[in-house]
């Protein structure tokens, strides 16, 4: 076979391609070589950074993915007396927890039917709770609070059915006092649905406890302390493996009030079962030493799981959530002392004005009595709050008009929050005008509006702590004082401001308060075992009901240290015939402390010494 060879220019054709085939591959291959190199580099350099820079966080993120805290409640801190003695604390009372992790959804039923069986509890209400913590929940839910040793029991000797459920001693909140100061303190309780949802920001979790009233609300931020609990690591299917250790609970920090609780015991001991309020201050800055409300409550109810039976009856007419020492109320003749220190700093009466006093007066057609139907014959300013004459102090309503009686009054902190550490409780009270009186009633000022506010009455409202703020004001020389409950750093804040009044007004009106007690319709308070005391009653009309009784008290009376003012809601009678005997025994508390009574027995022995 004889071979061809193949022609120059074919040979130069097949060269030629075959060079540009491999000249392509050459280039493709450098090319994915250089883009492996990049792609490679770029993962390399990712994960340098991700390693060497982001490390700390990333391993802190895998870590949140990887572990779970069960938590843990932390102890309340404790709410205390200016002495340091404990008004809240806390005790150990059991509570049921369910883990939903433990259990598949469809493992729970029979659970829950047991559970209900023991507890008392409604199977749907428990399911509920499991349902809006989610089944998938790594996190303790509790489903009762303070259980009976024999529901301890039983749930123990019923384990086997039982999984997923816990039984743990907590912290709870305890009042060893009962219902002392039950108004100050508040309570405390579960959060809300709707609450939670409000805080979940404040990393408030389901079933967490705060403060619903009272200090233990106001101060909520300083109790609740630090969640803790169990470190535990879960798998992807959120599935626990093990557990890595406890996260201590850090408590919540205590709150040191201004209350005095002897004093306090005192104040509650002489109101009694009466609807009413007394208010102890410190006249010189505010500090309130008691406060008494009635009716009350036990917030020891709030602490377990409370009956429908117990909660119907916190929901009578009487409104024993209220309290009364912050809401407003006709102040009566008490308010006097506005009256007298306007009608003199107004200019149109000097200190030394003397007036005839009349069995009433007519003013628009309308008659004003004075409250002994016969007057007293010709009074000053002095005679005027000794005798508390209603047809004195109408002239001087009458002879400055209604502005600066208004101004005054306002002037003395009515019409507005005092400030106090409550502010949820507390009331503003109101002081009528012209404006306020149109849009409300649709009707004009008239000079009747300004003779009764003289004495107290009409469309005036007072709290019995606005007023004990009033009485501060003769007390201390002419500052209005700021009422506070908290103690910490009260040195270091100021709580007075002058009202700049001069000291002829500030004379008159302390000679006046001394004179209702030295031989008015004070005398209930003239006692040897007691320092002079200066102090005002009050009776005022609420029509179609029973009077409310004020009286209200300072001492010693040359140099103050304590305020007292009582308040009897509709109790009848008058204010120095009720209300003074009652501040009169708060009194003897605070100077005689050994012979202060400790039950309500032993009162009227007090009082008839």
């Amino acid at each position: 076979m004889t071979l061809t060879q193949p022609s120059p220019v074919l040979s130069s054709i097949t060269s030629t391609t075959v060079s540009r085939t491999v000249g392509r591959s050459h280039q493709s291959i450098v090319t994915i070589a250089a883009i492996s190199v990049l792609l490679l580099g770029g993962i390399g350099s990712r994960l340098a950074y991700l390693q060497l820079v982001e490390g700390k966080e990333n391993r802190q993120l895998a870590d949140k993915n990887r572990i779970r805290l069960i938590p843990k409640l932390p102890e309340r801190g404790k709410i205390l007396d200016r002495k340091g003695r404990v008004l809240a604390g806390s005790r150990l009372s059991h509570s049921v927890f369910l883990w939903p992790l433990a259990r598949k959804k469809a493992e729970w039923s029979g659970t829950l039917k047991r559970l209900s069986q023991i507890l008392n509890i409604p199977e749907a209400k428990i399911q509920r709770r499991l349902e809006q913590a989610g089944y998938n929940s790594p996190f303790l839910v509790r489903i009762a609070r303070g259980i009976s040793p024999a529901q301890v029991t039983a749930l123990a000797e019923h384990s086997s059915e039982l999984e997923g459920v816990q039984v743990d001693a907590e912290a709870v909140r305890y009042y060893p006092n009962g219902d002392l100061a039950a108004h100050v303190l508040g309570y405390t309780g579960e959060m809300s649905d709707k609450e939670l949802e409000k805080r979940k920001g404040d990393g408030y979790r389901l079933g967490d406890v705060t403060g619903q009233m009272g200090i233990e609300a106001a101060y909520e931020n300083l109790l609740r302390g630090e969640w803790g609990g169990q470190q535990v690591e879960v798998d992807g299917l959120g599935q626990v493996v093990r557990v890595l250790g406890q996260k201590p609970t850090h408590p919540g920090k205590d709150v040191t009030l201004t209350l005095d609780l002897e004093l306090q015991k005192a104040a509650e001991v002489a109101l009694g079962e009466r609807k009413g309020a007394i208010v102890a201050i410190d006249p010189n800055n505010g500090a309130v030493l008691a406060m008494v409300s009635r009716p009350t409550f036990d917030p020891n109810l709030f602490s377990g799981r409370i009956s429908d039976a117990q909660w119907q009856r916190l929901q009578s007419d009487d409104h024993p959530f209220v309290n009364r020492a912050l809401q407003g109320f006709p102040p009566a003749s008490t308010f006097k002392i506005v009256t007298t220190t306007a009608g003199i700093e107004s200019g149109k009466f000097s200190p030394d004005t003397v007036l005839p006093t009349f069995p009433s007066i007519m003013v628009g057609g309308i008659e004003f009595g004075d409250w002994n139907r016969a007057g007293f014959g010709p009074l000053g300013f002095v005679g005027g709050l000794q005798w508390s004459s209603d047809t004195f102090f109408y002239q001087i309503a009458m002879g400055m008009g209604e502005q600066p009686l208004i101004q005054w009054t306002r002037r003395y902190g009515f019409g507005r929050k005092t400030g106090i550490d409550l502010p949820n409780e507390e009331a503003a009270g109101l002081v009528p005008d012209a404006t306020w009186k149109r849009k409300e009633l649709g009707e004009g000022w008239f000079l009747g509006d300004t003779v009764n506010m003289s004495i107290g009455q009409g469309y005036l409202q007072a709290s019995p702590l606005q007023v004990a703020v009033m009485f501060a004001v003769p007390a201390n020389g002419g500052s209005l004082v700021k009422p506070h409950l908290m103690k910490d750093n009260e040195a270091a804040q100021t709580w007075r401001e002058s009202l700049s009044i001069s000291p002829a007004t500030i004379r008159v009106l302390q000679e006046g308060l001394r004179a209702v007690v030295d031989g008015g319709t004070g005398a209930a308070l003239n006692v040897e075992n007691l320092p002079p005391i200066a102090g005002k009653s009050g009776t005022a009309e609420d029509f179609g009901r029973e009077s409310h009784t004020w009286f209200g008290a300072y001492a010693p009376a040359n140099k103050p240290e304590i305020i007292v003012v009582a308040f009897g809601e509709n109790s009848g009678g008058g204010g120095g015939s009720l209300a003074a005997p009652m501040v009169r025994q708060v009194l003897n508390a605070h100077f005689n402390p050994s012979k202060t009574p400790t039950k309500a027995s032993e009162v009227e022995q007090v009082l008839t010494d």
